[in-house]
């Protein structure tokens, strides 16, 4: 894979775009706009992973040797002129739709870049950026399709569900995390405690989910699909409450993103049936 494409983590960059489409679908909505939100949706986060690697090539010396800038294969000056570069070309394209759109692009690239360089060792804040960003995600697609109020409850649960994981994957990373001198929440509060915590969000989200399906914005098939996913995310609970090891947290991530992609489906999929 050619390296500046692999630098933005292009599987993680469409993942964004999909709550677009995801919007899109419920409102039934589709045409240029959600093109064009869905290319910006997908360069902001390209930035986004760019500058974060440029920010954490020494951490990722430790926790992720193989990536673009700490193998080598990137220049870490070059990386941050092309993160920059996707940057402006996003706000240009902006333009091009409402002008609370242009400011929620700027936004979201000022706490990416801060973010990148100070907030995400900060305890807990940085999680609740990630968390707000993804999020802010869905409520930018809601106000391209005029459809706020649904997205803004699929916001929420977006919310919830990456606030544990971003601390799941800070106990994954808390070797690396502290050779830097980060103060993330398992390093400030112990694995255990942030273990339960992510725990504790994990369950709350799952019990939280149904309400969609009560409030009648989503039918049947949302319920169908949405118990896969709570499966997932219960035992992702269960495991990450018992123990807190690396090995753990890993293997939890891991099903908290295919759970998180199960109920992505159960929203396009509810607003059919």
């Amino acid at each position: 894979m050619n390296v500046y494409i692999e630098i933005l983590r292009p599987i993680n960059a469409l993942m964004a775009t999909i709550a677009v489409i995801i919007v899109a679908i419920i409102s039934k909505n589709f045409g240029f706009n959600v093109i064009l939100g869905s290319l910006i949706v997908f360069l902001v986060t390209g930035a986004g992973n760019v500058i974060n690697d440029y920010f954490d090539r020494e951490i990722d010396m430790i926790n992720k040797p193989n990536r673009p800038i700490p193998s080598g294969r990137i220049k870490a000056k070059i990386a941050l002129i092309y993160s920059l570069a996707l940057f402006l070309i996003a706000v240009f394209l902006s333009f091009l739709l409402r002008p609370i759109i242009t400011f929620i692009v700027i936004v979201a690239e000022a706490l990416l870049i801060l973010y990148a360089y100070k907030l995400k060792r900060k305890c807990l804040i940085g999680n609740v950026v990630v968390s707000f960003l993804t999020s802010l995600t869905f409520i930018f697609a809601g106000i391209i399709v005029n459809l706020f109020l649904t997205s803004f409850y699929i916001a929420i649960f977006a919310f919830l569900m990456t606030m544990a994981r971003e601390i799941v994957k800070d106990i994954e990373d808390i070797e690396g995390d502290k050779v830097m001198g980060a103060k993330t929440m398992p390093i400030v509060y112990g694995t255990e405690i942030s273990g339960k915590t992510a725990a504790i969000l994990i369950i709350l989200t799952a019990l939280l989910s149904p309400v969609l399906y009560l409030l009648k914005i989503f039918g049947n098939l949302y319920i169908l699909f949405l118990s896969f996913a709570i499966i997932l995310f219960l035992k992702s609970a269960f495991d990450i409450f018992k123990k807190q090891d690396k090995k753990t947290a890993r293997q939890t991530s891991k099903y908290l993103k295919i759970g998180m992609i199960i109920t992505f489906l159960a929203f396009i999929a509810g607003s059919i049936a």
